[in-house]
């Protein structure tokens, strides 16, 4: 038997190298791809007015059912992705699951908050009711962590498949006990209603319902099944997920085309403070997981999960409780404009200083053998 040492603290065995997944063609060009749903969903909704109007009517109980169908395209896969015996790492490693959710959580919306009080009330000189509209539409963005896109961003730094699902599944967890308490106390700060049947009914619906469909799935289903669930069906889901994402977004900008093409001035504003938080997140769980010794299999999906936000859920709420031409949508449609490209470039900053995880643990190692 060998007498190397293990790979310390995290729990997790840390690869020699990763290497960058390679992009495929709608992977690479993701950015180009959202920019142009962004360009033909203003200009459907600016030169044909009725398409909006129409979207507006489109609606359940305050929820937009053509954004619920394409954001259930890309939930559901992501769900029945989760093998929901992952969690046991939480309990055999728990270092990196609790790091990530204390940032998601504990951190996150608060300085989104802040960061965004700071902006709208101080330092720009705009209306309070659009002001109080970009606080909430932040709010609703800092208070939900990734759960679709991070897989994309793992994928592409190689990250640990089984940390990526455990900390998906866990983070899901949490955002039922934990989203609309902190999204409620946050708007009741900045003295904006927030209906609580409302949101707990997009929760429901975008959460709760795809998560139970997978347990039962993943629970009913034989042993072959599974594996072509696993093998066949998730590959081809992944791909239409991405379609969906596509769609998604030119409805959302041809329901904000009159609002764009009237205040660029005001995008531009609202994707400030965003970058910003987006910035200082991941910064934050960097040199956490640094300090921590993560390696990078675990650091780079947690330092994206961290800082990404489930801009689906967050536009969709927005949506259904504001109205999808309100300023809160706008500011997460903002959200969605920035993600993207803001997350391409953070993986390509950690493949390209990754090997700051490799001194870390081989710090570790050292301090092991003492």
């Amino acid at each position: 038997m060998s007498t190397e040492p293990t790979t310390p603290t995290s729990g997790y065995e840390a690869p020699s190298k990763v290497k960058p997944e390679a992009m495929n063609l709608f992977s690479k060009y993701l950015s180009v791809w959202v920019f142009a749903a962004m360009v033909v969903g203003v200009l459907l909704g600016y030169y044909v007015p009725s398409i909006p109007t129409a979207l507006d009517k489109a609606t359940v109980s305050g929820i937009s059912i053509p954004i619920a169908v394409f954001l259930w395209g890309m939930i559901l896969p992501m769900m029945l992705s989760i093998d929901f015996s992952t969690l046991v790492a939480i309990v055999q490693a728990p270092k990196p699951i609790l790091l990530c959710s204390i940032v998601n959580y504990a951190i996150q919306p608060f300085t989104m908050y802040g960061i965004a009080l700071l902006f709208f009330r101080n330092i720009y000189d705009i209306e309070d009711s659009k002001a109080n509209g970009y606080i909430v539409g932040s709010i609703l963005l800092g208070g939900a962590p990734c759960t679709a896109m991070v897989f994309v961003w793992s994928k592409l730094m190689r990250g640990n498949a089984s940390y990526t699902l455990a900390q998906v599944a866990f983070n899901n967890v949490l955002l039922l006990v934990l989203y609309v308490p902190t999204a409620k106390l946050l708007a009741g700060a900045s003295d904006i209603v927030m209906p609580w049947d409302t949101l707990f009914a997009s929760v429901g619906l975008f959460i709760v319902v795809p998560l139970v469909i997978a347990v039962v799935t993943r629970r009913c289903v034989s042993e072959t099944t599974l594996a072509w669930i696993d093998q066949r069906l998730l590959p081809l889901l992944d791909t239409c997920s991405m379609v969906f994402l596509i769609l998604m977004i030119v409805l959302i900008f041809i329901s904000q085309a009159d609002t764009i093409t009237h205040n660029w001035v005001d995008i531009l504003l609202i994707a400030v403070p965003l970058i910003l938080q987006t910035a200082l997140i991941w910064g934050i769980m960097y040199a956490a997981a640094l300090f921590f010794r993560l390696p990078y299999e675990v650091a780079g999906p947690a330092t994206l999960i961290a800082c990404s936000n489930f801009f689906e859920m967050a536009v969709a709420v927005a949506a259904s409780v504001y109205g999808s031409g309100s300023p809160a949508t706008l500011a997460t449609v903002v959200g969605v404009l920035i993600e993207v490209p803001i997350m391409l470039i953070l993986v390509g900053i950690n493949n390209k200083t990754q090997h700051f995880f490799s001194k870390a643990q081989e710090v570790s190692l050292q301090l092991d053998r003492v």
